[in-house]
């Protein structure tokens, strides 16, 4: 089975949960609240945010009011963008985005087979963005609101 990694799964939440602030009027958050609202480590946080800074994902401010906000609008943040930041390429196996990682790509039929499910993927994460992830994680949220107060 293929998977995501916690630092994919952990650092998308921790973008959206940025890209809600960022609505909000562009205020910074600290990570210790987004921790708490996410439900995820402080420790683990502050390893993750470390690439998507490095990739001008997030920036930091400093001071009062400072903390981590988005480099950019989440409608330029694309998931592909995040996920190879936190995990690296979005390719399922080595020889699809390295030739000379097997001498029988020439003759592999699973190469072609690994090489388009790849393209799919690739192509699936750079068509959505960060406000995409963001609009549908509030929509879930109002719905579970909705079922909450039909109780």
């Amino acid at each position: 089975m293929i998977k995501l990694s916690t630092k994919g799964r952990y650092g998308t939440r921790l973008m959206v949960n940025l890209a809600r602030h960022y609505k909000n009027g562009h205020e910074a958050i600290i990570l210790k609240s987004v921790a708490e609202e996410e439900g995820i480590s402080i420790r683990y946080l502050e390893q993750i945010i470390i690439p998507l800074k490095i990739n001008k994902l997030v920036k930091s401010i400093r001071g009062a009011g400072g903390g981590y906000t988005l480099g950019k609008s989440p409608t330029e943040i694309r998931l592909c963008d995040i996920l190879e930041s936190l995990e690296g390429t979005c390719s399922l196996v080595e020889c699809v985005e390295d030739e000379n990682y097997c001498e029988k790509i020439k003759t592999c039929g699973t190469h072609e087979i690994w090489k388009e499910a790849t393209r799919l993927l690739k192509d699936y994460f750079t068509g959505l963005t960060l406000q995409d992830a963001l609009d549908i994680t509030d929509k879930k949220a109002a719905a579970a609101k909705k079922r909450a107060k039909a109780k």
